[in-house]
């Protein structure tokens, strides 16, 4: 890349932070004189790039969005980027594959030999998403959420009933999976829709004020809600309990517990569940001797469920 070339994609890469460059800046950070900037600027724009004057003092610019897209100009690590992200789509859920592949063959295309041949390089294979998401329906979602409009439609195989009514938080993609998180005008509650359920109706509806979200944001709850809490990201129920077992065993099955190994070959594991049945249920799979440390609540309950097991085997 010629030294002109890789200064007026620096420039542009700066124009791209939405913000007012004043010329004296973008000299200072190009380490050229203001002269060079205003001939730059004026070379991208016969490129296309809408690049408005900023008056001032000492004046500016501002990119501005264009009608028509101008050639694009990326650094390397950016180009890599788009490539890695482009193989990803298939992982994603959304039904965009099509779109993507030949995306990436066009951004090849253009590329200079030596950032081809890095492209080329990356080749993954990741997991197809099981469930699909037409893009209509994301984007759908999506602008009802932008545009604070009640959203309706049809979800399920349920065709028979009212279309639903919600007014639109946010969309959230979670372990492969697309949901929509709102507030249900008919049960006046906030509930989760999956993506792919949905067949939203035409036109939305009124626009309306944002309700406090009980969580910190909408991951959060989402997360929260898969784990059967309210608001926070964490389990209702977490217990530990010491397995006859050496930590290495254990490890691989933890998931989001905390594994501690002990000085004589066993280990102690801090897990969390929806309830504490459940929790001693996921403790008991690995098939070894354990000892339950705590809560007061578990050692009641592994009592409980050691006199049903004592039951069930005197009754055979």
């Amino acid at each position: 890349m010629t030294g002109s070339s890789s200064r007026m994609l620096a420039l542009l890469s700066l124009l791209q932070t939405p913000r007012d460059w004043p010329g004296l800046v973008l000299a200072e950070r190009l380490e050229v004189s203001p002269r060079t900037v205003r001939r730059d600027v004026d070379r991208l724009r016969e490129l296309g790039y809408r690049i408005a004057a900023v008056k001032g003092p000492y004046g500016g610019y501002r990119l501005e969005a264009g009608s028509e897209l101008p050639p694009l100009l990326f650094d390397d690590d950016q180009a890599v980027a788009i490539a890695v992200a482009l193989q990803t789509v298939p992982s994603s859920g959304i039904d965009i594959e099509e779109g993507a592949a030949r995306a990436l063959a066009t951004v090849r295309q253009v590329m200079p030999s030596r950032l081809r041949h890095r492209v080329d390089g990356i080749r993954f294979t990741g997991a197809t998403a099981d469930v699909r998401v037409d893009p209509a329906v994301l984007e759908a979602a999506s602008a009802a959420v932008r545009d604070r409009q009640v959203l309706r439609f049809d979800y399920g195989s349920d065709r028979d009933r009212p279309a639903r009514r919600t007014e639109p938080h946010a969309v959230v993609a979670r372990e492969g999976r697309w949901y929509l998180l709102a507030w249900d005008l008919e049960v006046a509650d906030w509930r989760t829709f999956r993506l792919d359920r949905m067949q939203p109706r035409t036109p939305t509806g009124p626009t309306f004020s944002p309700r406090p979200l009980p969580a910190a944001d909408a991951a959060t709850y989402l997360a929260a809600r898969a784990k059967g809490a309210a608001a926070e990201d964490r389990w209702p129920c977490v217990g530990e309990v010491v397995i006859a077992l050496p930590a290495r065993e254990v490890a691989p099955w933890v998931d989001d517990g905390e594994l501690e190994e002990l000085a004589d070959g066993t280990c102690r594991i801090t897990v969390g569940s929806w309830s504490w049945v459940g929790m001693l249920a996921a403790v008991a799979r690995f098939d070894a001797p354990f000892t339950v440390v705590g809560p007061v609540a578990l050692r009641k309950v592994a009592g409980v469920l050691a006199a049903r097991f004592a039951a069930a085997d005197s009754s055979s």
